[in-house]
């Protein structure tokens, strides 16, 4: 049996609660009898095979008895369990578990958070924390992923010696059944293709990216966990994981995704948008990819330049002071795109009105730039005159990219890192 763990005050929680060490044999069910599918499931298992259950919760009261009944039911009395709730709830659901928690054989602890900071997902990186065991299954609180499976994720990864177990609806075995109307299936199917496509090496192997239900050993994370390099934004946290972490082998387990037991959906078009730019976050965490990300963003601050051009002059206002006019519209739009797609977790570094006054400045720097080169390529080196623009304006937006990192976007020396004592 793990250990219970004594440290849930430390990272924000509110104590830990336990029931008795289990006696030999398998868990009895509700009516004292053995269930007939958790020694299947333990004959399976290869050892070591300990395990922390990492369930993160908002409001989800009227799931928790059913939910650590049915998981008393199904992991088997030799294979070491503890269960880890982090909970965002404004309801009483942190009672709800303290209570359901006396009548469990294994150790739970909840760790109530007063800032959701990162949603869903920032609670599973809390948990993942807080977890003492090899083996980490993270599941949803609604009883959509079936306990029962939890101790075949675990022999899953241990028979195939892998790092992530998925759970998955789209292997043969599995089924999206779950999912309430058209809408959310469509929805799903959507988001599972745009993950696949944006990140096809990261994602090989695992059918279902946006699955909240798998397995990760503890010692996949220690990089990613001792550098502090997982930034979850919103619910889809398995993205994050293979992303970032790149399990060593991949695995998956089918599953039949059920309906919520009790209460309500929180997937709302506020988590589409966070799921968005979550996907954007991570695409572009490299600098060519931020790179790439800028110059289109750049591209699509023609629009609102020209508009307002058109409009100045259709005014009677001169060309050349009309745009010049029209080019801070150009650089506002631009700004406000790399702030919430590109830059969102670097904003902390610096006052929004020093961002704001530095990024201006290079932008209408790069205009004043741009014509001594052209000059300078005509001249000079005998280059036509397109030629020499297109270079020129090459070069002015490397230099741009790169001193917008340097300049606008990188910490300060000696200043706070982001996130720290403040939200950005």
């Amino acid at each position: 049996m793990t250990t219970p763990r004594t440290d849930a005050d430390e990272v924000g929680g509110v104590g830990e609660v336990g029931g008795p060490e289990p006696a030999d044999g398998p868990a009895p069910d509700g009516d004292g009898s053995a269930p007939d599918a958790a020694p299947l499931r333990a004959a399976r298992l290869v050892e070591p095979g300990a395990v922390t259950v990492v369930i993160p919760t908002f409001n989800e009261a009227g799931n928790i008895r059913e939910l650590l009944l049915r998981l008393t039911r199904s992991v088997p009395s030799h294979l070491p369990c503890e269960v880890v709730f982090v909970d965002d709830s404004t309801d009483h659901t942190p009672e709800v578990i303290r209570d359901a928690a006396r009548d469990c054989p294994f150790p739970v602890t909840v760790i109530h958070r007063s800032t959701p900071t990162g949603g869903l997902g920032g609670a599973v990186v809390e948990g993942l924390r807080a977890a003492g065991s090899e083996w980490i299954v993270v599941m949803d609180a609604d009883l959509q992923h079936p306990p029962a499976l939890v101790p075949e994720l675990v022999a899953a990864g241990e028979r195939e010696g892998v790092d992530l177990v998925v759970a998955s609806r789209y292997i043969s075995g599995g089924s999206r059944a779950g999912l309430a109307g058209g809408y959310r299936i469509a929805v799903s199917r959507t988001a599972t293709w745009l993950t696949k496509s944006l990140f096809p090496r990261g994602l090989r192997g695992i059918s279902d990216p946006m699955s909240g239900f798998f397995a990760i050993r503890r010692s996949a994370l220690a990089g990613a966990m001792s550098a502090d390099a997982l930034k979850p934004l919103g619910y889809k946290i398995l993205l994050e994981l293979a992303v970032r972490c790149r399990p060593r082998g991949v695995t998956e387990v089918p599953f039949v995704f059920q309906e919520r037991f009790a209460g309500e959906s929180k997937s709302t078009a506020q988590e589409g948008m966070r799921f968005l730019r979550h996907l954007t976050e991570l695409r572009t965490a490299s600098a060519p990819a931020r790179m790439v990300a800028f110059g289109l963003i750049g591209l699509t601050g023609f629009l609102p330049n020209l508009l307002v051009l058109y409009g100045l002059t259709s005014w009677g206002m001169h060309y050349l002071s009309a745009e010049i006019v029209a080019n801070q519209f150009g650089v506002v739009w631009n700004f406000l795109l790399i702030e919430v797609l590109i830059f969102r977790d670097r904003r902390g570094h610096r006052h929004w009105a020093d961002r704001v006054g530095r990024f201006t400045l290079l932008a209408n720097a790069d205009l004043v730039l741009r014509i001594p080169l052209i000059a300078l390529f005509v001249k000079s080196l005998g280059m036509a005159v397109l030629p020499a623009t297109a270079l020129a304006l090459l070069l002015t937006f490397v230099l741009r990219f790169a001193a917008t990192e340097a300049l606008v976007y990188l910490p300060r020396p000696g200043g706070r890192r982001s996130g720290e004592h403040r939200v950005p």
